[in-house]
């Protein structure tokens, strides 16, 4: 028998979060929970003590709460095992129509809300655990692969999330023993959807209902019984399988719709390279 680990998650009032909390709890797993709304998870707290679960107010997008947020975890379970960075929402618009103020809303909690807590994760796994290490798993999405039509911002913001996470990768000393996996999921059905929020159409998208943006708007509010097949629950157990490998993957995509999307942007990635690799022949200085 290993001996319990201890979870800090961010957004877990409802959808993945809270799927993955309950799971690592009926695991035996310790869990200090964030969330907007600590109220959201009172039916958790009664059934749980305080010594397997702490909820904590946090909003991402406040950077000194995500200090305190950690150090309120540390002070409680004397270490942070694995930090599962999974706070966030989703718009709906064409590109062009996304309001600026509304994207940048959205970037700072899907990529430097995000970061913020990237940063302190690697701190404490370094810094204050001992032994050394940990597990950083960063939600990412199968639209950071190919981007969805109708959420691009969105998909935006988890593809600066990848990169970001794997320049960190590049950059870590491995005998920091730290490990961060971008897990890719796809359509899980979730309380994330009902609550999205939509744009007005841009006006020169609403003439023509076949354009890609007004095909994926038509899928509401019937998406979620009509696309939106994967288990919440059955994703949690995969997490916590995930946060027990000694050598975890970079990427994790999970549900066939991430995995075609991979395979679709490896073979895209590798056309470009072998179709116009000529065109790097002569590109260099002459010695």
């Amino acid at each position: 028998m290993t001996s319990p680990k201890v979870w800090f998650i961010t957004g877990t009032s409802t959808g993945l979060g809270r799927e993955v909390a309950e799971c690592a709890l009926s695991k035996g797993d310790n869990v200090f929970a964030t969330l907007r709304k600590p109220s959201m998870l009172e039916d958790l707290t009664a059934k749980y003590p305080s010594s397997r679960l702490v909820t904590f107010l946090l909003d991402v997008t406040d950077t000194p709460s995500i200090t305190t947020a950690f150090n309120e975890a540390l002070s409680h379970f004397n270490r942070i095992d694995i930090v599962l960075n999974n706070a966030g929402y989703y718009m709906v618009s064409e590109v062009e129509g996304m309001p600026h103020k509304a994207a940048r809303e959205m970037f700072d909690v899907l990529l430097w809300g995000a970061e913020n807590v990237m940063r302190e994760a690697i701190r404490c796994f370094r810094d204050v655990n001992r032994p050394v290490g940990g597990r950083l798993l960063n939600l990412s999405s199968r639209t950071a692969i190919i981007p969805q039509p109708g959420t691009v911002h969105y998909a935006s913001a988890k593809a600066a999330l990848e990169c970001l996470s794997e320049g960190y990768i590049s950059e870590l000393d491995p005998e920091w023993d730290i490990k961060i996996t971008l897990i890719e999921p796809g359509l899980f059905r979730t309380a994330v959807i009902q609550n999205h929020v939509a744009e007005p159409i841009h006006p020169a998208y609403a003439s023509n209902a076949s354009l890609p943006t007004r095909k994926y708007r038509a899928l509401y509010p019937d998406i979620e019984k009509t696309h939106f097949d994967g288990d919440p629950a059955k994703f949690a157990e995969v997490v916590y399988k995930l946060s027990r490998l000694d050598e975890p993957p970079v990427r994790l995509p999970l549900h066939r719709v991430a995995l075609e999307s991979a395979r679709q942007k490896g073979e895209s990635l590798l056309e470009a390279a072998e179709k116009w690799s000529s065109w790097s022949d002569d590109v260099y200085f002459r010695n």
